[in-house]
């Protein structure tokens, strides 16, 4: 005889809403997740940072949306500077720097967005010392380079040009040219009161192709109209700027461009640097006036050490 109770039938109707009810907050919270993860996606990519790397940054830009419709990329400049504050207070999801971050910047990013910052190389540069194209120096010493900005040299005919007072440019505080140049030609000492700082290279180079007797100085690709001019490290031969002298390091002024992120930030980020990093991306820096990576210039990507496992979690914005 069966001894079983027959089944409650409100019960088993209990039970079956329960698993209904289950199932349904499962699928909705997955189709939640998904919708979160493609409006991550879709959300514009800001780059903010270097004006000297601004056009690089928008050709980058405007390939790379060509390749992946349906996202926005949003470049803008400013100076290094401006542009590493940004990603300090998280108003912006990529810097880009013609200097490296300082120790006290990158502690900063840990500090204000929890998380460590990823430096990542994406082309060579060599900083131009540019003069009018009728000027008939062709080139300098970096001692000599110190002492024009720094107005001990004040005259075109001390350096074997006419009888000419020097006009001085130069870029703003704000920009990571202004800082390098100031680190590596003036070895951190002051500039002279009477150098014209200019916001961006392009009006750096506008103000030089119409003065004769100015000199000025900023990345290369904006070299139109202008002539850089060859540089003599101490003890050296003069040298003109050129993919092969920067990437063996002969010119005395050759550098990194770079962009910052945070570590963990989301992929829409990190796919743009990965693109820049790539073969066609590197031909757009060639194609910018920029130098791409090569073997022996690079650092190999992203630097090590910078990004700390540790503090990972945060997102960019």
């Amino acid at each position: 005889m069966d001894v079983h109770q027959p089944a409650n039938p409100k019960a088993v109707m209990i039970i079956l809403l329960s698993v209904l009810t289950l199932g349904g907050c499962g699928g909705e919270r997955q189709a939640a997740e998904g919708g979160a993860a493609a409006g991550e996606r879709a959300r514009p990519l800001t780059v903010k940072g270097s004006d000297t790397m601004v056009i690089l940054g928008q050709r980058i830009a405007e390939e790379y949306m060509k390749t992946n419709p349906g996202t926005v990329v949003q470049v803008n400049g400013g100076g290094s500077g401006t542009g590493i504050a940004a990603l300090i207070n998280g108003t912006v999801d990529l810097a880009q720097s013609s200097r490296a971050m300082s120790d006290e910047e990158k502690a900063s990013v840990r500090q204000n967005r929890g998380a460590a910052v990823v430096e990542t190389p994406v082309a060579l540069d060599s900083l131009a010392v540019f003069v009018h194209a009728s000027n008939p120096v062709r080139s300098l010493t970096m001692d000599q380079i110190k002492q024009i900005y720094q107005g001990r040299i004040t005259r075109w005919n001390q350096i074997g040009g006419p009888n000419e007072t020097i006009v001085l440019y130069g870029r703003e505080n704000s920009s990571g040219t202004y800082d390098y140049f100031r680190e590596h030609v003036l070895n951190e000492e002051d500039f002279a009161p009477r150098v014209q700082t200019l916001a961006g290279t392009a009006a750096v180079i506008n103000a030089v192709a119409r003065d004769r007797n100015s000199i000025g100085y900023g990345g290369i690709a904006y070299a139109s109209e202008v002539r850089p001019l060859e540089i003599a490290a101490e003890g050296k031969a003069a040298v003109a700027p050129s993919e092969q002298t920067v990437a063996d390091s002969t010119y005395p002024l050759a550098r990194h461009l770079y962009f910052y992120h945070l570590e963990g930030a989301p992929e829409r980020v990190t796919d743009f640097v990965e693109y820049t990093l790539s073969a066609e991306g590197q031909a757009l820096v060639a194609g910018v006036g920029y130098f791409p990576l090569t073997q022996g210039g690079a650092t190999g990507g992203a630097s090590e050490g910078v990004a700390s496992s540790e503090t990972s979690g945060a997102n960019a914005p």
